[in-house]
């Protein structure tokens, strides 16, 4: 049996939008605009300037970053 449940970091994609009102798509979009390039920086600046809490933003950083390499 298959289900269609997020597994990995995208598991986190609906708690994130209910909690903090965005699309993942915005989030993403975010993330690739910014000047920071490592990953913990974009998680760092995720926190502290928009305000998510640590596993949202390091799910986010870690999905988009993924996507852009291909993986």
């Amino acid at each position: 049996m298959t289900t269609d449940t997020p597994k990995g970091p995208a598991s986190y994609f609906p708690a994130i939008e209910k909690k903090y009102g965005r699309p993942i798509a915005e989030w993403q979009d975010l993330i690739r605009s910014s000047p920071l390039t490592k990953h913990m920086e974009l998680v760092t600046w995720l926190k502290t300037e928009h305000g998510l809490g640590h596993g949202h933003a390091n799910a986010l950083v870690a999905h988009t970053r993924a996507e852009d390499s291909g993986k």
